[in-house]
């Protein structure tokens, strides 16, 4: 992902075959019914709220992260940034000043919502990591099935799955990201800022938030 984040790109090969599997009546797949929807349609389920807003929480920790790397009086740079999302808000690690994290949480979740929907995914996240590990043990493991059981061939397939994740891995991650981690954050809104430190005394905000219809 580019370190512009501003709006979608064309839909990849696989998104628009994923879109037309689960949507092909929906003639514009950017409206696909929003989580306050699925809500009312969900809500005898248990824990559903929670994982809504756990998806659009999520989805404002990577903008806020895109949005402080850019502030000219941060003192942490992208790198240096971490979160770690809840169902009600999200942990911030770095050494931000406090105004500093309360203006990118602002900026952020207005521009999320506005349209700058690129803003939700971040090649840092550890949605990528997951994605990856699940593969190369996927892979590895019908390679192991497939492939003779000689050392040479169990070892050529081992490699050939750990080369493969890794090719797929930048493409999946993102789409993973897009549609099932994250979610554009039009239910919430900020409740609070309180800075903290994290059990090594590094230090943390929370970003709390409150769901909103």
């Amino acid at each position: 992902m580019s370190d512009s984040a501003s709006g979608y790109a064309q839909p990849s090969f696989w998104e628009s075959e994923i879109l037309e599997m689960f949507f092909p009546q929906t003639p514009n797949r950017s409206a696909i019914a929003s989580d306050a929807d699925l809500l009312r349609e969900l809500s005898f389920l248990p824990g559903v709220k929670e994982l809504l807003m756990t998806r659009q929480v999520h989805a404002l920790e990577h903008a806020t992260v895109w949005v402080l790397s850019r502030l000219t009086s941060a003192t942490a740079d992208n790198a240096a940034l971490s979160g770690l999302s809840t169902d009600r808000g999200f942990y911030l690690y770095g050494d931000v000043a406090t105004e500093d994290v309360s203006r990118a949480v602002q900026t952020a979740l207005r521009r999320i919502t506005s349209g700058e929907a690129e803003l939700a995914i971040h090649p840092r996240c550890g949605t990528n990591l997951s994605v990856g590990m699940m593969l190369t043990a996927g892979l590895a493991i019908g390679a192991s099935v497939l492939l003779p059981r000689d050392p040479i061939g169990q070892v050529i397939g081992l490699g050939a799955a750990a080369m493969t994740a890794a090719y797929l891995t930048p493409e999946l991650g993102p789409l993973v990201q897009r549609y099932v981690t994250t979610a554009i954050p039009f239910n919430l809104a900020i409740a609070n800022i309180s800075p903290r430190r994290d059990y090594l005394g590094r230090p943390t905000h929370f970003i709390e938030v409150r769901w909103v219809d």
